[in-house]
């Protein structure tokens, strides 16, 4: 069953864009743990300050002509059937700390996550609210990818792990 065909406005599409993208963004911060005596691990994030002006824009323009239009971004591009591909960026920062202090490095990416799971438990709880009901949404399930290839080229070097 299509999670969409739950969702009864654009509000409600909006706090489902967002569950999916922090889904994603807890799998680049695990890695970015996960990763941190690779060889060459580049840190990256999610684009969270363009994702939340293509939001914006997206509300904006609903206000404005009563639809809801997603434009891409550098990182960000929208394709058919509400799928969205996100391409991370090298996180210069917690880069720059990988090798000043490992400590605060880890400090760091913690912060992020614990930031990103508020974010999260926000969505979840104010999709509940408007819809009376939260659809599953998994780490990465629905229509929005990272994307390694096309237009967007990965730009870390990705560690090996199992999982």
């Amino acid at each position: 069953m299509d999670s969409l065909s739950l969702i009864p406005d654009n509000v409600a599409a909006v706090l489902l864009e967002i569950l999916r993208f922090t889904g994603l963004r807890r799998r680049i911060l695990h890695d970015n743990i996960r990763c941190v005596d690779t060889p060459g691990f580049l840190p990256q994030d999610m684009p969270v300050q363009e994702f939340a002006e293509v939001l914006n824009n997206a509300v904006a323009e609903h206000l404005r002509n009563r639809r809801l239009l997603y434009r891409d971004t550098r990182n960000i591009a929208f394709g058919p059937n509400g799928s969205t591909r996100i391409r991370p960026v090298v996180d210069d920062h917690a880069h720059a700390l990988l090798h000043q202090n490992r400590d605060e490095y880890l400090e760091l990416q913690v912060e992020k996550l614990l930031e990103n799971a508020l974010n999260r438990k926000v969505a979840m709880e104010l999709l509940r609210c408007k819809c009376g009901v939260c659809p599953e949404v998994g780490d990465a399930d629905g229509d929005m990818t990272l994307t390694d290839g096309g237009p967007f080229e990965s730009s870390s070097t990705h560690c090996d792990t199992a999982e």
